[in-house]
């Protein structure tokens, strides 16, 4: 989720947690409010009733409010002395002009007492009150209302200023994820006058000046260890084969210096294979272009035929689907390459290896040995299934490298006696 998103969610719901306080209070200030109002009318009205009973006696009869909104009946000395004016919160049945039958009405009464000519009554005095689920609707609907229209305003808000704001973050942000070390000339900048952003380019700026360094002088250590291994291990080669080719030699030193000239060579395989890893992780490899693994795959079968034929090996391609990928070619022509060249020698003789293309995947199967491979660790380095085994043991490693510079999926499993790794190259 974006951040003007995020803020806007965390204003909402702010929002909407201070409405719900406001709408508790406010109910039971408006509540009071009218209470107070509505008991300054029946005060009021309390005097007009003493005013108008003592000039009309026949008021003094009235026992019940069927005929108007008070009652009064007599009382002892001794209670009207006691009285006190109270007001109470009470139902009565009336009956509103949308009703067709008396329903309980919430009223508010003053109950008091008076004198007149030496006999003491008592009055009660109603008044109609606006029900309290009707004003809990009413408040209700304007919380929701008055809501939703700052919502709306803060949207307007976030969408006009905010983004305004942000937008020099966010052009900031798109340079940083376009920009590639070794590739890039010109480092991620920011227009703004914002102290905070200021701050961040000067950080992000720091951190890629010592991740320049870092990459240069990787690049100058991978070039100068090149250089300095292969030249050495070239030219022991060629003395060795030169002292063979002699003739000078007895047969058991021949044959100490054809294994001295095995792993020399596997020392020149070791070290390229590093020197490759290396690479790969430093991303060194990102001349990206469109690129059919199909056309690859043919070309790798090809290139192994000898091999395969050799030793009884029969290489099958299934092409179900035409794949396009947007990578290194070498990286690609690495991948497919090291995961043939594995499926072939460690296969046995007269076995199979099983090429399929289809739906962005494309999937190696080669027979071998019955037992099911380490899938937690067939792709760390050096590891071999079996320590006789003459190769690098970096094959693989090189093939999850690749597979997760790209965001590609690389799986193994056993299916059907065969050993299969198959790539996803769908982004993950």
């Amino acid at each position: 989720m974006k951040l003007l998103n995020q803020s806007l969610k965390y204003l909402s719901v702010s929002i909407l947690l201070i409405l719900g306080l406001w709408a508790v209070v406010f109910y039971f200030n408006m509540l009071r409010e009218i209470k107070e109002s509505v008991d300054e009318g029946l005060e009021n009205y309390k005097r007009q009733i003493i005013r108008n009973a003592a000039e009309d006696s026949s008021l003094l009869a009235k026992r019940d409010f069927d005929e108007g909104l008070f009652t009064i009946s007599e009382m002892s000395k001794r209670e009207a002395l006691e009285a006190k004016d109270s007001y109470l919160d009470t139902l009565l049945y009336m009956q509103d002009r949308d009703d067709e039958v008396p329903e309980l009405e919430p009223v508010r009464m003053l109950v008091t007492a008076f004198e007149l000519d030496g006999r003491y009554y008592e009055l009660k005095m109603i008044n109609p009150m606006v029900e309290e689920d009707d004003l809990v609707k009413e408040l209700f609907l304007e919380a929701i209302w008055l809501y939703l229209i700052l919502l709306i305003a803060i949207v307007f808000v976030n969408n006009l200023v905010l983004q305004r704001l942000w937008r020099p973050f966010y052009d900031f942000l798109e340079q940083l994820k376009n920009y590639r070390i070794g590739k890039s000339k010109v480092q991620p900048k920011a227009e703004t006058q914002i102290k905070e952003f200021k701050d961040l380019q000067t950080a992000v700026k720091t951190l890629l000046q010592h991740a320049i360094e870092s990459y240069e002088q990787q690049n100058q250590f991978i070039g100068n260890a090149s250089h300095e291994l292969q030249t050495p291990l070239a030219i022991a080669t060629n003395k060795l084969e030169l002292l063979i080719e002699n003739g000078t030699l007895e047969s058991g030193q021949a044959e100490s210096v054809a294994e001295v000239l095995n792993i020399i060579g596997r020392m020149v395989r070791l070290n390229k294979s590093l020197l490759l890893l290396s690479k790969i992780e430093n991303r060194q490899f990102l001349d990206n272009q469109t690129v059919s693994l199909n056309e690859i795959a043919r070309q790798a079968a090809g290139d192994m035929e000898e091999i395969a034929d050799f030793k009884g090996v029969q290489i099958v391609l299934e092409s179900q689907d035409d794949i396009l990928v947007d990578m290194d070619p070498s990286l690609a022509i690495t991948v497919i390459s090291n995961l043939l060249r594995n499926a072939v020698f460690h296969n046995i003789e007269g076995g199979l290896v099983k090429i399929e293309l289809r739906e962005s995947r494309i999937k190696i199967s080669n027979t071998g040995q019955v037992e099911s491979l380490d899938g937690q660790h067939i792709f760390d380095r050096f590891y071999k299934s079996d320590s006789s085994q003459a190769g690098t043991g970096l094959g693989l490693a090189i093939v999850k490298a690749i597979c997760i510079l790209y965001g590609f999926e690389i799986s193994y499993r056993m299916e059907g006696g065969l050993h299969c790794f198959e790539i996803d190259f769908r982004k993950s």
